[in-house]
């Protein structure tokens, strides 16, 4: 009896769903996360009889088959690149993007990383880096005995010093946008990788035609609908109690089968 295997498929594909659904809860309030969904696709098909089959030597042809399937399976995790609410910080570093892109970040082996988090800090040199320490692409430096820092919707940055009245331009936020978004790597502290599924970065300026701009004193919230994740988490458990129904029902066939004297 093939219902055993293939509600076993469906119980594991249902705890695929319910482990992409609690990352989405687990990462509600995580700046400038996307949530995710998980989405299957059915498996091969044996066929018991072929549509089409002559069923008589007049000609007549069976109108439909016998296609019995075998289950289903992961077919990838799906990121809904959203945009999130802005909330406001009052720090001058903190940043969001509305609209589209992703600052670049430097890795310590040289390697890019791509985030929306704008949670920017200063390190013991000036330079603007990320709650993890490493510095944003292009680097900027803020000069001793800044007093404020002015970063506007085109990403110029400007640092007003010491008594001057008139700000001192330090650079340029810039930003990076992919074909394909959805085909970058996730690998944690908010940093995503670009991959050959999303295509090169492509070094944009903010407020560019199609790309997003810079607000400062906001972080960007993640997108996660926590009322609409809690709705697909009791779909998910209802799908895994009837998969398990199936097996229970399978091997109650089977024993009554075996009784048969």
């Amino acid at each position: 009896m093939k219902a055993l295997s293939i509600a076993a498929t469906g119980m594991m594909a249902q705890q695929t769903n319910v482990n992409v659904i609690s990352n989405n809860i687990a990462n509600a309030n995580t700046t400038g996360f996307k949530s995710s969904r998980a989405a299957f696709q059915d498996l091969i098909y044996q066929s018991m009889q072929r549509e089409g089959a002559l069923t008589s030597e007049a000609g007549t042809a069976r109108p439909v088959g016998i296609d019995i399937g075998l289950g289903v399976q992961t077919a990838g995790t799906v990121r809904l690149n959203t945009q999130g609410g802005m909330l406001a910080t009052e720090n001058s570093l903190n940043v969001a993007i509305d609209g589209r892109g992703y600052f670049s970040v430097l890795m310590p082996d040289g390697s890019q990383a791509y985030t929306r988090d704008g949670s920017f800090q200063l390190s013991a040199e000036g330079e603007i880096v990320t709650m993890q320490g490493y510095r944003i692409d292009p680097g900027l430096v803020v000069p001793e005995n800044t007093t404020s820092v002015d970063i506007n919707e085109q990403g110029v940055v400007m640092a007003y010093v010491a008594n001057d009245t008139v700000p001192v331009e330090l650079g340029r936020l810039t930003m990076s946008t992919f074909i394909n978004e959805p085909g970058m790597r996730p690998v944690g502290n908010n940093f995503l990788l670009a991959t050959e599924a999303s295509g090169d970065a492509q070094v944009v300026n903010p407020g560019d035609p199609g790309v997003g701009l810079i607000r400062q004193g906001y972080l960007e919230a993640s997108n996660v609908n926590v009322i609409q994740q809690i709705t697909d988490l009791i779909s998910a458990q209802r799908a895994y109690e009837m998969n398990s129904k199936s097996i229970e029902t399978a091997d109650q066939m089977l024993t009554a089968a075996n009784q048969i004297r």
